[in-house]
């Protein structure tokens, strides 16, 4: 196979243009008029961000809801959401305001946030680079990884899955060159149920993954 060529990323935040939100009903308003990208930084981004303070929830919109709406419901009616489990992005948006609006039903005021803790809606750009690190064979495949950053994992195993036509992280899509011979490292990798993993579980995971299958060969 053509060796794979590790890549590693950064994000390059910036202001979305949209007013910040002080309350339910207009993160509601926004979130209808927020673009994909958008959308994609406050649901699948946070991964990036060093965080200690938040480790239940993986989304900013779930964060938000319980620490300065504080509505605990919401939150964990938010939290559940897996993004990369829809088929789009428009889908997640759809689902999003559904859930916001069924909350909107059932509470007799409207929560809001204190001044000063509005919800800022944000996009990234992702900044990516070349490490020179380049894998051979599937069987470096776990060793490598194992001495990849956050970045790595994230743009390579997550990020990829927005990226590429087919929806797959780019280790499946390289793997796929010899997709007999690899089968049974492309099914280790699919059977990771990976969005609610910090970074560094995720990383852990893949590896304990791919070298499940180097045991068995």
């Amino acid at each position: 196979m053509t060796p794979f060529k590790v890549k590693d990323c950064a994000l390059l935040v910036r202001m979305s243009g949209l007013p910040p939100a002080i309350n339910l009903r207009e993160l509601r308003e926004r979130l209808a008029a927020c673009s994909e990208n958008a959308l994609f930084h406050h649901f699948c981004e946070p991964l990036l961000r060093p965080a200690f303070d938040h480790p239940d929830y993986r989304n900013d919109f779930a964060v938000w809801a319980k620490w300065y709406l504080g509505d605990r419901v919401l939150a964990e009616r938010l939290g559940i959401l897996d993004p990369f489990s829809m088929g789009s992005l428009e889908e997640v948006r759809a689902v999003t305001l559904d859930i916001i609006d069924e909350r909107l039903s059932e509470v007799v005021a409207i929560p809001s946030a204190a001044q000063g803790d509005e919800f800022y809606f944000l996009e990234a750009t992702t900044i990516v680079f070349d490490t020179e690190d380049r894998i051979a064979s599937a069987r470096e495949l776990a060793p490598a990884i194992r001495k990849m950053t956050n970045g790595s994992v994230y743009y390579h195993f997550l990020e990829a899955r927005r990226r590429t036509p087919a929806g797959k992280d780019d280790f499946s899509a390289w793997l796929k060159a010899e997709e007999r011979k690899n089968a049974k490292y492309i099914r280790a990798l699919d059977s990771i149920d990976f969005y609610f993993h910090s970074l560094s579980n995720l990383k852990e995971e893949i590896i304990a993954a791919l070298e499940k299958v180097e045991r068995k060969r």
